[in-house]
């Protein structure tokens, strides 16, 4: 058989189209699967402002007082903890409403799974964070003070309050001390209903305080290993949490 030898220049434009279209299918490749994961992670972070707006308006949460945009702080702060192994109870989480007067029922306790209102109360905030509202806050010990940011409960107590439930603060520099302090979810007769006609709630040594009468559905609901969640729009808190910003 004879052999055919192609000119040089035909066989370095051969080469050369071959090398562009290997190339441009591997570019092609690249692309896609960067593409694939951009969708993915924008589809992630909708879907939890998604699941917590459908919460918020299925349970009418507006009409309870609690706005829009701390729910999906706190939804995103109880996924985020729930991926991270922090908790125990992936159903339900509590949020203290600060930026609320404390006349008003500001701790809500949600199941966000089976999408219902567990319960919906007072609770106090500490004697130097303010009277009616609070307006200060604090991770010092003996500061009498709330603090901010993301708990998960733990085991309960008998102390001078009665039935207690401890509180872990998850955030570095916000409530990382409320263990130290002695920062404990107990029942007190300073907040309620009781109270509806005085000037202001009662106020805690630093603690988020629920009607007594109320304490212990309150504690067996939240105990062991639950998301709590104090908010209040302080621009420090909100711009230093890594939680929040995570």
């Amino acid at each position: 058989m004879k052999k055919i030898f192609l000119p040089t220049s035909i066989l370095c434009l051969l080469t050369l189209f071959f090398a562009l279209s290997s190339f441009k299918a591997k570019s092609n490749k690249v692309t896609y699967k960067n593409a694939a994961v951009k969708n993915v992670s924008a589809e992630d972070l909708t879907s939890a402002e998604a699941v917590s707006n459908k919460l918020y308006d299925s349970l009418k949460l507006n009409e309870l007082g609690l706005s829009k945009e701390v729910l999906q702080m706190a939804y995103k702060g109880q996924q985020q903890l729930l991926n991270n192994g922090v908790l125990n109870n992936d159903a339900v989480v509590a949020i203290a409403d600060f930026s609320q007067p404390s006349g008003q029922k500001r701790l809500y306790i949600i199941d966000t799974k089976n999408y219902r209102v567990l319960f919906n109360t007072y609770v106090a905030h500490g004697r130097n964070s303010g009277l009616t509202y609070a307006e200060r806050f604090s991770n010092r010990p003996e500061s009498l003070e709330s603090s901010l940011g993301f708990y998960v409960t733990k085991n309960t107590y008998f102390g001078k309050h009665g039935l207690s439930l401890k509180l872990e603060g998850l955030e570095k520099g916000f409530n990382d001390n409320a263990e130290a302090r002695a920062i404990v979810l107990h029942g007190a007769e300073y907040i309620g209903t009781s109270r509806a006609d005085a000037a202001y709630m009662g106020r805690s040594f630093g603690c988020p305080a629920v009607p007594q009468a109320q304490s212990e559905t309150v504690i067996n609901l939240l105990k062991n290993g639950t998301c709590l969640f104090v908010y209040h729009p302080t621009e420090q808190y909100l711009h230093g949490s890594k939680i929040l910003n995570g």
